[in-house]
């Protein structure tokens, strides 16, 4: 396993991102969100589950590993994120990548989780949520969600009892990928510029509010 950075400065808090179901740590939404996280002074590592690094060797498509694999990578990755970097480090991803953070962080001790595109539920199943991981969060954790995302859109979302320590921030008429439709008057590009300034700014005030 290697982590792909992009340095802010060496005392700068970093987060460590996983990625998504379907796409590597360095697609266009997470390179993207990447570097405007280090423009905002905020150090980034992504790394890749095993499948994904399969994937990537011999192009061949396979299904997620099974959770306790994904986590197993998730120790691995944290462990060398902390070798890495010298400032605290924050966890969190894309999707799937953001769920296995919350079940990493339900085990052990984070300053933060910040997920991007929560999968509440699977596509089209609304009845079989995902929220107990969240639920059982010791930690400071920030959702950013698309309003119009099919895996947990506003609707839903504000149904659900979370508890107080989740804040979540909406794109407005954005889907799982942030991407808004034409008509909203926004871009995909304004809504993951806007997610990078939610996580840079969650990242510091909690950072400082750890060190009072």
């Amino acid at each position: 396993m290697a982590l792909l950075i992009d340095r802010a400065r060496d005392d700068a808090p970093a987060l460590v991102l996983a990625h998504g179901a379907g796409a590597p740590m360095d697609s266009g939404f997470l390179q993207r969100l990447s570097e405007l996280l280090c423009e905002l002074g905020i150090n980034v590592g992504r790394f890749e589950f095993p499948y994904m690094v399969e994937r990537r060797l011999n192009g061949k498509k396979r299904p997620p590993n099974r959770q306790s694999e994904l986590i197993q990578a998730w120790h691995a990755a944290l462990a060398m994120a902390k070798q890495e970097f010298n400032g605290p480090v924050f966890i969190g991803g894309k999707s799937l990548g953001g769920r296995m953070a919350a079940v990493l962080a339900a085990d052990i001790s984070v300053p933060g989780v910040i997920c991007f595109g929560y999968p509440f539920h699977p596509p089209a199943k609304p009845d079989k949520l995902r929220v107990d991981t969240l639920q059982q969060l010791p930690c400071e954790t920030l959702i950013i969600q698309g309003t119009r995302d099919k895996l947990g859109d506003r609707q839903e979302v504000t149904g659900y009892a979370l508890p107080e320590n989740i804040a979540l921030q909406w794109l407005e008429d954005g889907d799982h990928d942030f991407k808004p439709r034409v008509r909203s008057g926004y871009s995909q590009e304004q809504h993951i510029a806007t997610a990078a300034r939610a996580a840079a700014d969650f990242i510091v005030s909690t950072t400082v509010r750890s060190l009072t």
